[in-house]
């Protein structure tokens, strides 16, 4: 009856000389190739600092009236263009236009690197189902895992920096992109692939011009997702050396500054607001340029 009543525990002594195990591989291995993986990351690295200074120290009517233009290309919408410049106008109007900018490189870089590794990764998915079935688990656990966790080993492999940060808003950010694509190319019309393949296209050729094309807007959409999650992880990432609208709210939980912790909080909300609407209505356009080529 005790075997029912109690749950079987492993040995304390055995589960202690097991973590420490663990814990003296990482370090080993930390030691070993922490250094190679690290230089293998210095490229994104410069460039991050590179956008992130170009933004900074770029005049702001400049960095505004580029804003406002990819707002325009977006969405083709005043209302949404006067929007992003207002609120642009009112972030810098109380002090915060150099947190805003450093927020919108480590977003716009942990986009583009989802967006490179994401979309090969969704068509691979696509292409096999065995693929599939090994790579969904993979991004379960990448969703659901709470974010402090893996930050562990980021930080004992990378310490603490712009690029641990970085990797960690990726990690939490890539799966939607990742589902989406693969669920975009695999609802591709049937009907359409046979045509393309009548037409003797080789498969490469059904991705690039067929298939990728017409999977678009659910991939606009994963980018969408993708970019929201990257603004989610602004706060913890800047617990790690990430510069940006993060920091100070850190400074407010700490110290019980509400208007600080509000202010910041909010232009975070305002950036997430304009990237939404503008891939959003982005993705609407060209699903509606879609349905005009079926027709």
């Amino acid at each position: 009856m005790d075997f029912f009543n109690k749950i079987p525990v492993m040995d304390r002594t055995a589960l202690r000389e097991l973590k420490k195990g663990i814990d003296s591989s990482f370090k080993e291995f930390s030691r070993a190739y922490g250094d190679g993986i690290e230089g293998f990351f210095d490229p994104l690295l410069h460039f991050l600092i590179w956008l992130e200074k170009l933004l900074v120290n770029s005049p702001w009517p400049l960095v505004i009236g580029v804003f406002a233009i990819l707002a325009w290309i977006g969405s083709r919408s005043i209302k949404l263009v006067i929007g992003t410049v207002a609120c642009f106008i009112v972030i810098g109007y109380f002090g915060m236009w150099k947190n805003c900018m450093a927020t919108v490189a480590i977003i716009s870089v942990s986009t583009l690197v989802c967006i490179v590794v994401g979309i090969p990764i969704g068509v691979l998915m696509s292409k096999s189902a065995r693929a599939e079935k090994a790579i969904l688990p993979v991004l379960d656990m990448m969703q659901t895992i709470p974010s402090f966790v893996y930050l562990i080993p980021i930080i004992m492999l990378l310490g603490i920096g712009k690029v641990p940060g970085l990797l960690a808003v990726c990690i939490y950010a890539l799966p939607p992109i990742v589902r989406l694509t693969n669920l975009g190319i695999r609802e591709v019309d049937k009907e359409t692939l046979e045509a393309s393949e009548a037409f003797g296209a080789t498969p490469m050729q059904k991705l690039r011009s067929v298939q990728i094309p017409l999977s678009l807007p659910t991939i606009f959409a994963g980018i969408n997702q993708t970019i929201m999650m990257a603004l989610a992880m602004v706060v913890i990432a800047s617990m790690i050396g990430v510069k940006g609208l993060g920091v100070p709210i850190l400074q407010a939980i700490s110290n019980q500054y509400l208007a600080l912790g509000m202010m910041n909080g909010l232009a975070i909300v305002a950036l997430a607001i304009i990237f939404d609407r503008v891939t959003q209505q982005y993705g609407q356009r060209i699903q509606k340029h879609r349905g005009q080529l079926k027709k």
